[in-house]
């Protein structure tokens, strides 16, 4: 049995194939990458709202175009994104011997980008969705409140759907019952082999040309030059820090989180400054019961759980919604850092 998993996960040596462990490994790469930068920017964030507090609000979009540059580099230069050229791994043109002309070369850099993007603007979409269905913000009888449930309904479908798609080819590659160990590589018209002698002596020289070529002092050859300073930077930082990146991603998921509680306890916050007199609210008496947003008598009273300010709920939800920020202090925060306050009398 174990004679056969072994013939069945490996490849010959004389085979340009890659064996699962080096698809899967190339592929859990750049889904380490995001995550650790991530928290890296929210700690920025919080240790200054003011001055990284954009980074917060803006992340996607920052690391969607540095990943635009990173991969736009790597596919030229190496025919193959960062994470499968870090293992050693090219993209060949199905029914061709050359590397990435054209039509798959635009769509390995649409689908390794754009993609990712998308998934992950959809996955905040839906989330919201969930939020407001879980705290009745919609009227449960408009026709969006309608399509709303018809979506969540049908989401985790369409996601088991997708994911099912994924097992299948890297089931049937693992048969060697096709090239493709995911369908996006069919969509690009590629397959993956690994890198030769040839291939690393054609990007060396590529690199020579390089320079060579962005030595005069032209526009367009400045630009080219800084977009390829840019995307080189990027890339070694990466490369170097791929294995930090990969303990911070251990060192934050929930299982370590929680150990790390239980070792320690959280020292109490202290208590939020008093608002100013002047600008907050005449309402002296009744300065307790106010809220910050509306300045009116808070209904459903909800605090934050990064500031510990209290807001009505509905002020704080649309709020935190549209800035991702405490509209007091300015720390960054999410939806789920809102935190309904229930007293015995209400």
């Amino acid at each position: 049995m174990a004679e056969r998993g072994a013939h069945i996960t490996t490849a010959p040596p004389d085979d340009g194939r890659p064996s699962i462990f080096e698809v899967v490994a190339q592929e859990s790469l750049m889904v380490a990458v995001r995550p650790a930068l991530h928290h890296i920017v929210k700690v920025l964030a919080e240790s200054n709202p003011a001055r990284f507090g954009p980074l917060w609000r803006w992340f996607d979009e920052l690391y969607t175009l540095l990943d635009l540059l990173l991969q736009q580099h790597y596919l030229s230069w190496a025919g193959a994104s960062f994470s499968e050229n870090f293992y050693g791994l090219k993209r060949v043109a199905v029914g061709k011997s050359l590397g990435l002309r054209g039509k798959e070369y635009w769509r390995s850099l649409a689908l390794l980008v754009l993609l990712p993007y998308l998934r992950v603007k959809l996955e905040k979409f839906i989330n919201r969705m969930r939020e407001e269905e879980d705290y009745s913000i919609q009227n449960p009888t408009s026709f969006r409140k309608r399509c709303y449930k018809a979506v969540l309904a049908s989401y985790p479908f369409v996601k088991l759907s997708w994911e099912g798609c994924f097992l299948i080819y890297q089931l049937r590659y693992i048969l060697w019952n096709t090239s493709h160990h995911s369908p996006l590589l069919r969509i690009a018209g590629v397959q993956l082999t690994r890198l030769t002698l040839e291939d690393l002596q054609a990007m060396d020289a590529a690199t020579e040309k390089m320079a060579s070529a962005q030595s005069t002092l032209s526009v367009g050859a400045i630009l080219k030059k800084a977009l390829g300073g840019v995307s080189v930077t990027v890339s070694s930082g990466l490369s170097l820090g791929v294995f930090f990146l990969q303990f911070l991603e251990w060192w934050y998921s929930a299982e370590n989180q929680e150990t790390v509680k239980s070792l320690s306890t959280l020292p109490a916050p202290t208590a939020p400054i008093h608002f100013d007199l002047v600008t907050y609210s005449p309402l002296l008496p009744k300065l307790k019961t106010v809220c910050p947003l509306c300045r009116k008598v808070r209904v459903n009273d909800t605090a934050l759980g990064t500031s510990g300010y209290v807001f009505c709920y509905r002020c704080a939800y649309y709020y935190v919604k549209n800035h991702q920020r405490c509209p007091v202090s300015g720390y960054p925060t999410e939806l789920q850092h809102l935190i309904r306050l229930y007293t015995p009398d209400g």
